[in-house]
């Protein structure tokens, strides 16, 4: 049997520095229901899901073919959310429900990675490897590359129309 001394301590909880709770008005923020923000941000999912349909029905991809709608999407969904989360974390203030309707609405419902899943093992399963290897790579790339695009281009757009 362990002694008390001898038992392993529990990781310590990360503090947040940005909260005293010894200050009342910061404990309240801690009791403000959240409802709101999973509201906006449902029903901004459900309008990104009905638009990716939308997409897919446009553009269907056959059993084997290669899902260039579901590449696209996501690419332009990662394009978006660096524009938007620039425009919003650095050059506006933006109402405080616009980030989770948007950006994890809108867009978490719009981009798809559990499509982009399906879709590599439909490829497999047809046999297509080598399309599905392309598909996991090619979509990973253009999101990063859509991402970082994104983001630069509404910074340098940004900042020059702020100093001109």
């Amino acid at each position: 049997m362990r002694s008390e001394e001898n038992r392993p301590q529990a990781a310590a909880e990360p503090i947040d520095p940005d909260v005293d709770l010894a200050d009342e008005s910061q404990r309240r923020e801690l009791r403000r229901s959240h409802y709101g923000v999973l509201a906006v941000i449902a029903l901004g999912g459900a309008l990104g899901a009905v638009a990716r349909y939308g997409a897919a029905r446009l553009w269907p991809t056959g059993d084997d073919a290669f899902p260039w709608t579901t590449l696209l999407v996501n690419a332009v969904g990662c394009l978006v959310i660096g524009w938007f989360l620039v425009v919003v974390t650095e050059f506006w203030s933006a109402h405080r429900l616009l980030r989770p309707f948007f950006g994890m609405g809108v867009l978490g419902g719009f981009t798809t990675f559990s499509t982009y899943c399906v879709d590599i093992h439909r490829l497999f399963d047809t046999g297509r490897p080598g399309i599905a290897v392309t598909y996991l790579a090619a979509t990973a790339v253009a999101a990063l590359a859509a991402v970082t695009t994104g983001a630069w281009s509404t910074r340098r757009l940004l900042s020059e129309r702020s100093k001109g």
